[in-house]
């Protein structure tokens, strides 16, 4: 069964651009390295009215929104592999202070898949 990394973040509406592009080249050098997938997905249907809405669990302020992302491997021995690669890719190396979100509120996590249909 394929192994997930699970990213929430919150994101300066203003800094979306800027998101948006350095995300696509991470994508590249994710997949260059071996994951499956790689998807960056912005926040459009916020206003539940149940459960942790994603605005309340990424601690949202004024002019943020949410961006919902997520790496596909093969498996979790893969996405270690992989991940020890891309971190030192010299094409990634930024410093944190031209970040275009707060990493220190930035939600991650690996996960087992249970079902695959």
């Amino acid at each position: 069964m394929p192994y997930v990394d699970g990213f929430v973040i919150a994101v300066p509406k203003r800094n979306l651009a800027t998101y948006r592009r350095i995300s696509r080249k991470a994508g590249r050098i994710w997949r260059e390295h071996g994951a499956l997938e790689y998807r960056e997905c912005v926040g459009d249907d916020l206003a539940i009215r149940f459960g942790l809405p994603f605005p309340r669990l990424a601690r949202l302020r004024p002019g943020e929104t949410v961006v919902f992302s997520w790496i596909v491997y093969k498996s979790r021995a893969q996405r270690d592999r992989i991940n020890k690669k891309v971190m030192a890719d010299p094409r990634l190396k930024m410093d944190k202070t031209e970040m275009p979100f707060d990493v220190k509120r930035m939600s991650w996590g690996g996960f087992k898949t249970i079902v695959d249909l």
